[in-house]
């Protein structure tokens, strides 16, 4: 069985992500997703919208997906290659060339996937904040 790791927020779940997971899995057998607790987003200075127990739901709800784990620190790579007996760690192309994950290449195969052209948690969030509020009170029906 070959098994395949990838790491990240999987916040705002869309169509990049669920693509990147398809083409993850479609690279052996049972894919591992390491999900960034809450903690270590704040230590990586993010904010996830979604809790870290609501995107793991999501991530366990999606067919590619066979087991998500908890990321809780950027040294932690190496000992789940190890753990977990990684094949290939699946990242996404804007980590090419980092050494967080070129480290692990004595030990597993790593990959860098494409992301999926003009869609990205960050551009949702930039343009959520372009729209104007919803008022709620509007969208009731006047009887």
């Amino acid at each position: 069985m070959k098994r395949i790791l990838t790491y990240g927020t999987f916040d705002l779940l869309h169509f990049g992500h669920i693509e990147i997971l398809r083409r993850a899995k479609a690279l052996g057998d049972y894919l591992i997703v390491a999900l960034s607790t809450d903690e270590f987003n704040e230590i990586k200075n993010k904010k996830a919208y979604h809790n870290f127990e609501t995107r793991k739901k999501m991530l366990e709800a999606i067919r590619y997906v066979d087991l998500v784990i908890p990321e809780n620190s950027w040294d932690q790579k190496r000992n789940d290659v190890l753990e977990y007996k990684v094949d290939i760690v699946v990242m996404g192309s804007d980590w090419e060339k980092n050494e967080k994950f070129e480290c692990l290449k004595d030990i597993c195969e790593v990959k860098y996937l494409s992301r999926t052209e003009g869609i990205s948690t960050t551009k949702i969030k930039k343009d959520l904040k372009l729209q104007e509020p919803i008022n709620e009170i509007n969208q009731v029906p006047n009887n």
